[in-house]
């Protein structure tokens, strides 16, 4: 209860006043004028009244203690039985807090930025944001459940906004352990059939019990299949050596043997994608005799600067016989023994360019063109009349890996290429530049190899469905038949052209086995948190993926037609870590996320991180867990400043903010109370001058 003045002239006026009243009371008092005393009165009364005091109480109500409770939700909650525990200690933090009205707890779940690709866990972001609103002093501390693993840690004496206490309960078991591995170092890039190095490392957090100590086992697989298991000491880095298969993506997985009782096992493996890069594709070009389409396959080949080319044209067969002496001609002798015998192992590809066996090989070496396919090696025939004709290849040794057996006629006569049911979906042929109307946008070719039933897959027809281009795996390699030599027709723009530099080089590409032409393939890969994958087939739909999670959760994914041969599916992730995805006998691993995210780097509980704020603010750190049973400590509200740990309660500090409802007046001076004062005074003055 207060008095405030609310005068009815101005202050200055008032103390004009007052001093000219305060001149006559000490004139009259100085001379001793009867009822000097009482007039002294009276004029004070006038003035105080002139003042205007008015007596204010202000009506308040007692503001709520704001106690924000921070739950973990983040990956790392999901190992063991964190989740319950979790669950089972709000559930009871709950209850406990019911029983006092004066707080008002704020409960916020905590989890994982579903649109970072680094997943971690930033509990005192969320804290943080509980209180923007909240004067410090209304804040009467801060819980938090969470197993300990926080990333946005502030400094110990940091500004938090608040001096209230930090209480903390931690899920999870005591003296946990886990074991994990970590690709330290790598290369992003190698060439195809060198060494590469790498480093990796075993970690293993926690107290480890004596049976797992020791070394631990390290399996590597490259692109699916296993390629190497060694021993690796705990905390030291192994070196790792390694040869890239391929072109294109070629995926390391590298998992550590699991250890018996250990928190979590989806930190066992880890991937790492490096790239292959093929140095100087080697190439031997073999045309029979010169022609008008030997240049298209030259400057198509030339073009590609990783490409070293070994082109070989007949002039002079052996038959040729015209009289000039052998050390007169200026034709380059072909090295068939070097070519064939010593170095065929070299090439990546080899083609024969209406090429017919007239002698120059001789027909043991055709037979080591077979075995070099059959071993892996790649082969193409670009045919034309010979290949029809009594001296064709296929009736050598290499007819066992030829995909198609001539009949021993042409067919001539002009139509338009275009794609079979199976070439529309194949990866070699699919999508061609002008394939869309029928016929195709392409110009004419006028004849074909005529052939039996082929082996593989007859990707182009020509006319009346002849086969054109046929494909085929023979061993360990791949073998392509081109039964026409009128490509060249594309080439120099006739009727228009056609895709013939997409159209040979995707066969060479796919004789060389670049992965993105398997006609056979699934692939995945992650955009930030958005898992995509591709399954490539030639044949009927593939049905669902099954898609396995770092968690372990395994769901059922469908995939749709993206295309002729092509399914997809598009899911964003919550979770973030190694994905396994299967169609089929296919199988694949996709890292969704940041591979070096920090909520996987540590998943053992712990009361470390959270001790120093609990010792500084006079708060509580306590596990919630004690074997399978959950509880949590009773509440101790405190008025004023904590001061000191109870490691019993979690200490709550009750604000004394109040807010204002309404403010009561009553004017000292106005109605008959002062009326009465007045009268009274003036009355006094009177009675005393009369005596």
């Amino acid at each position: 209860m207060t008095i405030e003045f609310a005068p009815f002239f101005s202050w200055t006026i008032l103390s004009v006043l007052g001093a000219l009243a305060l001149v006559l009371a000490a004139l009259a008092l100085f001379r001793r004028v009867r009822g000097a005393f009482v007039r002294t009165l009276a004029l004070a009364a006038v003035l105080l009244a002139l003042a205007n005091p008015t007596l204010m109480q202000e009506n308040r109500d007692p503001l709520s203690t704001v106690v924000p409770i921070i739950v973990d939700r983040s990956q790392s909650q999901d190992a063991g039985d964190r989740r319950r525990q979790t669950d089972e200690a709000v559930a009871q933090l709950k209850e406990r807090f019911s029983h006092f009205p004066n707080i008002e707890t704020r409960f916020v779940d905590a989890a994982d930025d579903r649109n970072s690709d680094t997943p971690a866990t930033r509990l005192f972001t969320a804290l943080r944001a509980a209180v923007s609103d909240v004067p410090p002093a209304r804040i009467g501390g801060a819980v938090f459940v969470t197993d300990g693993e926080i990333h946005d840690l502030p400094g110990i004496n940091g500004d938090l906004g608040f001096t209230a206490p930090i209480n903390s309960l931690i899920t999870g078991q005591p003296n946990e352990y886990d074991r994990r591995i970590e690709v330290v170092r790598a290369p992003r890039f190698g060439i195809v059939g060198e060494e590469q190095e790498l480093t990796l490392r075993v970690v293993d957090d926690g107290r480890v019990p004596p049976a797992g100590q020791g070394s631990a086992q390290v399996t590597v697989k490259m692109n699916g299949e296993q390629v190497a298991t060694f021993q690796a000491a705990p905390g030291a880095e192994t070196p790792f050596s390694f040869t890239v298969p391929h072109a294109g993506s070629n995926i390391m997985e590298f998992s550590v043997a699991d250890l018996a009782g250990e928190v979590s096992t989806s930190n066992n493996r880890a991937v790492h994608v490096i790239d292959g890069i093929r140095q100087n594709l080697r190439v031997l070009l073999v045309s029979g005799e010169p022609h008008a389409g030997e240049r298209a396959w030259r400057n198509l080949l030339k073009s590609d600067a990783s490409v070293d080319l070994v082109h070989f044209t007949i002039l002079r067969p052996p038959e040729k016989q015209d009289g000039t002496p052998i050390n007169e001609l200026s034709l380059i002798a072909f090295p068939t023994r070097e070519l064939f015998v010593e170095k065929i192992k070299d090439f990546d590809l080899i083609i024969f360019d209406r090429y017919k066996h007239r002698g120059v090989l001789p027909i043991l070496y055709y037979d080591y063109i077979a075995q070099y396919v059959q071993n892996g090696g790649a082969l193409l025939i670009a045919a034309g009349p010979e290949h029809a004709g009594e001296d064709s290849i296929a009736s050598t040794p290499l007819e066992q890996v030829l995909p198609a057996e001539p009949t021993g006629t042409m067919h001539e006569a002009g139509f338009y290429p275009h794609l079979s049911e199976v070439g529309q979906k194949h990866p070699v042929t699919r999508g061609l530049a002008g394939t869309g109307p029928t016929p195709p946008q392409w110009g004419r070719w006028f004849r074909t190899v005529d052939v039996g039933t082929p082996k593989g897959e007859t990707v182009m027809d020509g006319d009346g469905n002849r086969p054109l281009l046929v494909l085929n795996r023979v061993g360990q390699g791949r073998v392509a038949m081109l039964l026409s030599d009128q490509g060249w027709l594309w080439a120099r723009g006739y009727e228009g052209g056609g895709p013939h530099v997409d159209l040979y080089r995707r066969i060479a590409h796919w004789l060389m086995k670049e992965p993105e032409l398997e006609e056979e393939a699934l692939t995945a890969r992650a955009s930030g948190r958005t898992l995509e994958a591709t399954r490539q087939t030639i044949g009927d739909a593939p049905g669902p993926a099954t898609v396995t999670y770092p968690s372990g959760r395994v769901e059922t994914i469908p995939m749709v037609a993206a295309g002729p041969g092509q399914y997809k599916f598009e899911r964003p992730m919550e979770e973030t870590g190694l994905f396994q995805v299967k169609n089929g006998d296919f199988t694949t691993l996709v890292h969704v996320g940041a591979v070096d995210a920090p909520e996987f780097k540590a998943m053992v509980s712990t009361e470390d991180t959270l001790r120093p704020y609990a010792q500084k603010t006079h708060g509580l750190i306590a596990r919630v867990a004690d074997g399978s049973s959950v509880s949590v400590p009773d509440i101790l509200p405190v008025r004023g400043e904590v001061r000191v740990n109870d490691p019993d309660r979690i200490a709550i500090r009750l604000t004394s903010e109040t807010v204002l409802r309404g403010v009561d007046s009553m004017p000292l001076f106005a109605g008959f109370a002062g009326l009465a004062i007045l009268l009274l005074a003036v009355a006094s003055m009177w009675w005393r001058e009369g005596r």
